[in-house]
């Protein structure tokens, strides 16, 4: 009887033992996002935080920090460091170090040479053009994440850019000496190029700035006026000019928290990840009348940009194409711009194609999963 208590008592502290052990192996990854609570990119970060914790059972979670643990300028560093497992990288915010991704990212405002109607679907077709370029087509642009110990997992992109300001601004002759903060350097040039005062900031002192009558305009699109708290700055939306998107790259992770991750693991973030970037961009699109319709019975005056302004930026993204080319060249010895913004105007028409089609949230996601992630080599792709 003694030597079945003690067969007994020592198989109960092994599986004490075994139990702990588990429990000291799971592993919560912090995300980090530069945007509030409220914003898209948080709360869809959230839903596919949410997916990941199911699918792994509670072995790796995910927890999200918005507006937290780093600033959206803090988040390429701080992840490149292990400050974060993941993070929301602005890659306009790192021109030196992600020259390859950015010369895609910055041919935004192509969409406005593409038609009036691609307005409806850029949010998921730049999206996923971009995401599957990176990905797929792109070596040095996956290469120069790997420079910073970052695995690109694709992102999110955003309905056309506008102007929302404190005071009208419709006219080229409203634009002249009107001081705009812009997102990116082809915004920089267009404004530029229409006689406008570019000015760069953080995200995060936007909101200041047009209070204090620094800024005139901010150049973003409408839902992250509001994600940013910012509406009751803006009294003024001018559409139609300058256009573009912006892409974030919503889930980069850390190079070896990423190799650290079985082979299932990988592909469970790979599958909440294409929710993340698939979300974010269709609540973006379907984000901005919603915005702009609450806008209005606030009062905003919303207009459309005269149509001199219109045309001459159409003409300023056709001939900035070239200008890209040449100046990713010159300044980031990119050596073959013009084959690589070829073949990503191909996966763009595919992608305006692919959405057009696409109806509801999970129509997203599914082409997300599976026009890009499903194809990525979870043993190969990020792997040191």
């Amino acid at each position: 009887m003694e030597i079945r208590n003690l067969l007994l008592s020592s198989a109960t502290a092994i599986g004490v033992v075994a139990s702990l052990s588990g429990a000291a192996q799971a592993r919560e990854l912090s995300f980090a996002i530069g945007h509030p609570p409220v914003s898209n990119l948080v709360k869809s970060a959230e839903e596919a935080a949410k997916q990941f914790n199911e699918e792994t059972g509670g072995e790796m979670t995910i927890k999200v920090y918005p507006l937290s643990l780093l600033s959206m300028a803090e988040t390429s560093g701080g992840l490149r460091e292990g400050l974060a497992d993941i993070g929301t990288v602005m890659t306009p915010y790192f021109p030196n170090e992600f020259p390859h991704t950015n010369l895609i990212v910055e041919s935004s405002m192509v969409l406005q040479t593409l038609g009036a109607d691609v307005a409806d679907v850029q949010a998921g077709a730049f999206a996923g053009a971009v995401s599957e370029f990176v990905m797929t087509k792109c070596p040095e642009c996956v290469e120069e994440f790997a420079e910073q110990n970052q695995v690109f997992t694709g992102g999110a992109g955003t309905p056309p850019y506008v102007l929302n300001c404190t005071k009208p601004i419709v006219s080229a002759e409203d634009l002249k000496g009107a001081r705009l903060r812009i997102g990116g350097a082809n915004w920089a040039r267009w404004s530029e190029a229409v006689g406008a005062s570019p000015i760069t900031m953080s995200g995060n002192e936007m909101l200041e700035a047009l209070s204090q009558g620094v800024l005139d305009c901010i150049i973003l699109s409408t839902p992250d006026i509001y994600n940013f708290g910012m509406g009751g700055a803006v009294t003024h939306i001018t559409k139609g000019a300058p256009g573009g998107a912006y892409f974030a790259s919503v889930s980069n992770i850390n190079m070896d928290t990423w190799n650290e991750l079985t082979a299932e693991q990988r592909t469970a973030f790979l599958r909440a990840m294409a929710k993340a970037a698939a979300l974010g961009s269709y609540n973006y699109q379907n984000g901005a009348a919603e915005v702009e319709a609450k806008a209005a019975d606030d009062g905003v005056v919303i207009q459309d940009a005269e149509p001199a302004v219109v045309e001459a930026t159409k003409a300023f993204a056709a001939a900035d194409e070239q200008f890209l080319i040449n100046d990713f060249a010159t300044r980031h010895g990119v050596e073959r711009g013009e084959e690589m913004i070829g073949e990503f105007k191909e996966l763009l028409d595919k992608w305006i194609g692919l959405m057009r089609e696409a109806e509801g949230a999970e129509a997203y996601e599914k082409l997300f999963w599976d026009e890009i992630y499903a194809k990525i080599d979870v043993n190969s792709y990020g792997m040191r």
